[in-house]
């Protein structure tokens, strides 16, 4: 299965950077977040491929209809996908963007897959078979998150959306050095052991955490609320609270 995400997410990779570096197409959607053909494209993709590979698994996307997802609550297995996290850093061209795909069974992410199209990287993970890192042309590397030392942090934030507790938690650590990154490669670096910590207090949706989630994880982290209780999925509200990754689970920073 993993084989066939990461297939998937390269073809969707590929279909958005069609579009990478063109001003057209751009516009805004009800929330204010912007919406470019690149994430039509990918999210086109994704689904007509799941749904080639998987009929019987139905899929949500950021990109998905009220229609499409009638009596999703009631769904025990399902793909869920963002088929190009990072539009801000898209279209500013950083090459800071992904395209996440995570199967959730029950509650929880088993699944995940995130690709970067201009690293060229793909991290995934399944439940119980670990993490790791294909760098494109290269073998998978197996990744392991770091454990916390308080004499040089390495804290990451996001570069479009950190609030006032990520300010608040760079003040009590001093000695930290702290990272600005976009889309869910924050997680990532985490997971790669390249940072203790991302807190997040601006809200994110259930779409932008599942493949992250399950990397980390496996990886030997966690990600969880600001209560440390883990993430759960499919739920009536796809907004996620407040959340915090750690690389040690043995760390809890103070947050104020």
């Amino acid at each position: 299965m993993i084989e066939k995400l990461l297939e998937i997410a390269g073809k969707a990779g590929f279909e958005a950077m069609k579009y990478y570096g063109s001003a057209e197409g751009t516009i805004q959607k009800e929330d204010e977040s912007p919406l470019t053909l690149a994430d039509c494209a990918s999210h086109r993709c994704i689904m007509d491929l799941l749904r080639e590979a998987y009929p019987e698994i139905p899929v949500l996307s950021e990109e998905s209809s009220e229609e499409e997802l009638a009596g999703r609550t009631n769904w025990h297995k399902f793909w869920l996908v963002d088929p190009l996290d990072g539009t801000k850093e898209f279209i500013k061209q950083s090459g800071e963007f992904t395209v996440n795909i995570a199967l959730v069974v029950g509650k929880e992410p088993v699944a995940g897959v995130i690709h970067a199209p201009v690293l060229r990287k793909s991290w995934f993970a399944e439940k119980g078979e670990g993490a790791f890192l294909r760098v494109d042309g290269e073998s998978p590397k197996t990744l392991r998150c770091r454990q916390w030392s308080a004499k040089r942090p390495i804290f990451v934030a996001s570069r479009d959306h950190a609030g006032p507790q990520v300010k608040t938690l760079i003040e009590k650590y001093p000695a930290a050095v702290t990272t600005s990154m976009g889309s869910s490669l924050k997680f990532c670096l985490v997971a790669e052991g390249k940072a203790d910590l991302y807190l997040r207090d601006v809200p994110t949706m259930e779409w932008d955490t599942a493949a992250a989630q399950v990397i980390v994880e496996e990886a030997g982290g966690q990600l969880t609320d600001l209560q440390g209780e883990r993430l759960s999925y499919n739920k009536a509200v796809l907004r996620n609270p407040a959340l915090l990754t750690r690389g040690d689970p043995a760390f809890w920073p103070e947050l104020g």
